[in-house]
């Protein structure tokens, strides 16, 4: 499909004004490409000749609106570490249409009805994590967002100090949140919240149409989506920083990277938002503050949904997230279903890493190509100290013995990146991009897409994380 042939709908559009707020994107001055996703653009069908077309970047400055375009911000509530807040919305990200079942947002181009006292504006080193990020959690196989491109400009914004606009075009499945039901039902606006109830289904839950009590059905779907997708997060050792319920999909993506972190060294309280003093949001917590989320959500749909069914619901949370979470595990650790004691050895496992201040990637990675009761050398080398890293070797040859070694080596490879984006790679690529040099950017997406493979001539970015940049904390707006 080329670029003039377009057509946007815009079903979002059909549910009550108050879900959003008519809004002109404001471009950037003098825009150029930085990246282009030709696989996203796959999916929408647009021709990949497209993408280095004037018109591309226009698009993503807002400045071509294709044929039905109806660009819009849309408005929702949310727990913010904890506390109400009644109103927010899409500060500074504006939706420009919808192809087939994908959203197009613009993040960064310009004011909306939600800015509150803010310019709408998003920085180039916010825009560069968030691209790379979403593809890398693709890369993964985690539910995420995406983004069909990135551009730069010689736009002033200031921040801490004055830098560089930049929008990312963002795309997905669904932008509704929890905080969008916490809206119209703190509005006491219940035949909205049906409303919206109704449209979520037939966008992402299609195969609950019909069903009986299909609102209670739908927050079952919700929360199995959830569970699943925070034992990802945790089994990659991913912390997003602020789950605050506004930043919690409905379709159980991964969406709005902020202050996010891959862990370093592996730490179960780690903290990657400094504006997260008690660790609200730590790494460990990150499952129980999903349950609380969904709690807020049940709330949310009481007045179309069955309470008590709902609560019954969510009381299996624990349970299916164990199950999903020991899962993943397994498959990073080569093992053959689930045994007694698997559950054991995988804490204890977390527990002698974070006593070794181990990289969890490193080691996990190093694993994969361990033999049963062969050399430990490599292994022992990620660690501190060898005596606790030996006790547990030593439980896992016990668990590995009867396991074909080839069959292991495949499935411990295919779910044990070599390389995930740790924050100190991203910002190499965003000094470089500050400077002009856009090529990081070009070498971190193509680790994105296939973080598993070896990737000879990146071989520095494969190792633990130097000393130096080891945990460092980040803002909202990094």
């Amino acid at each position: 499909m080329k670029l003039k042939e377009i057509k946007f709908t815009n079903p979002y559009l059909t549910l009550t004004t108050e879900c959003y707020d008519k809004v002109t994107p404001t471009p950037l001055d003098n825009p150029f490409l930085i990246h282009a996703n030709e696989d996203v653009a796959h999916s929408l069908d647009i021709d990949a000749e497209e993408l280095a077309r004037e018109d591309f970047v226009k698009l993503l400055n807002g400045e071509y609106k294709p044929e039905g375009t109806d660009s819009f911000a849309m408005c929702y509530a949310g727990h913010q570490f904890g506390h109400f807040v009644p109103r927010l919305g899409d500060g500074r990200a504006i939706n420009i249409g919808t192809m087939d079942k994908y959203h197009l947002q613009l993040k960064g181009a310009g004011v909306t009805e939600y800015s509150r006292h803010g310019d709408g504006r998003a920085v180039l080193r916010s825009s560069i994590r968030e691209y790379l990020m979403s593809e890398a959690m693709h890369g993964l196989k985690i539910p995420t967002t995406l983004c069909l491109g990135l551009i730069g400009s010689e736009h002033d914004v200031r921040r801490e100090s004055v830098e560089k606009g930049a929008i990312v075009c963002r795309v997905s499945t669904s932008w509704v949140r929890f905080g969008t039901f916490e809206y119209y039902a703190s509005q006491g606006m219940f035949e909205e919240l049906k409303s919206l109830a109704d449209y979520v289904i037939e966008e992402n839950f299609p195969h609950l149409k019909g069903k009986n009590d299909v609102y209670t059905m739908l927050f079952n779907e919700v929360m199995v989506i959830t569970s699943r997708l925070m034992a990802q997060w945790m089994s990659v050792g991913f912390n997003h920083g602020v789950m605050n319920t506004d930043n919690m999909s409905i379709a159980g993506l991964t969406i709005d990277y902020g202050p996010f972190a891959f862990l370093d060294d592996f730490r179960h309280e780690q903290v990657c938002n400094h504006t997260d003093v008690e660790g609200r949001y730590s790494y460990t917590n990150q499952p129980a503050v999903a349950k609380w989320n969904l709690q807020m959500l049940m709330k949310a749909l009481s007045p179309i949904a069955d309470m008590e069914k709902m609560e019954k619901i969510l009381i299996i949370y624990d349970k299916i997230y164990t199950r999903y979470l020991h899962y993943y595990m397994c498959k990073k650790l080569g093992l053959e279903g689930t045994l007694e004691g698997d559950p054991e050895l995988i804490d204890d496992m977390y527990d002698m890493l974070e006593s070794l201040h181990a990289d969890y990637t490193l080691f996990m990675r190093t694993l994969s190509h361990y033999e049963h009761k062969g050399d430990r050398s490599d292994l022992l080398a990620t660690g501190l100290y060898h005596d606790p890293m030996h006790a547990w070797l030593d439980r896992y040859d016990e668990r590995i013995q009867y396991i074909d070694k080839k069959t292991r080596k495949k499935q411990m490879l295919e779910n044990n990146p070599k390389y995930v984006l740790k924050n100190y790679m991203l910002q190499e690529a965003i000094d470089a991009a500050e400077s002009g040099n856009f090529s990081l950017v070009d070498d971190l997406f193509k680790i994105a897409q296939h973080p598993f493979d070896e990737h000879l001539e990146f071989e520095r970015w494969a190792g633990a994380t130097p000393t130096e940049f080891k945990n460092q904390k980040l803002s909202c707006s990094s």
